[in-house]
């Protein structure tokens, strides 16, 4: 009888699932479950990111900005109002991360290419390691 060495059918049985394992996707599904109820709002808020978001305010009596949230109300001081006195635009700038993120998910994220490198020197390049003792 050989001594040492692994033992047959011994340990567990290949595909076994343990408990932290099991709780950590779990976990997972559920966070996944919430996250899917607002994933058209979040694409459509990235979308609107990527691109650029404006804001249209209106100002009281007292002097105070307030955000028009209402679509309606929006159109009717765009079409009837004056910028500046009825109403004012403040623009977001466009997201480059929110624009790259959206296109490596929606087309695949792009291979990394490989990079050539020219020495401005001419002849060989010399890698030269010294002892530190």
């Amino acid at each position: 009888m050989p001594r040492g060495g692994a033992r047959s059918k011994s340990g567990p049985t290949k595909g076994t699932k343990y408990a932290p394992s099991i709780r950590k996707a779990e976990a997972r599904e559920a966070h996944r479950r919430v996250i899917e109820q607002f994933a058209l709002r979040m694409i459509r808020s990235q979308v609107a990111a990527a691109i650029g978001i404006g804001h249209v305010y209106s100002r009281d009596q007292h002097g105070k900005f307030t955000r028009i949230e209402n679509e309606s109300v929006a159109h009717q001081l765009l079409t009837e109002g004056t910028e500046g006195k009825d109403y004012w635009i403040f623009m977001k700038d466009p997201s480059t991360a929110a624009f790259t993120d959206l296109m490596n998910r929606a087309f695949d994220k792009p291979k990394e290419q490989e990079q050539d490198i020219t020495l401005a020197q001419d002849g060989p390049l010399v890698i030269r390691i010294e002892k530190p003792w």
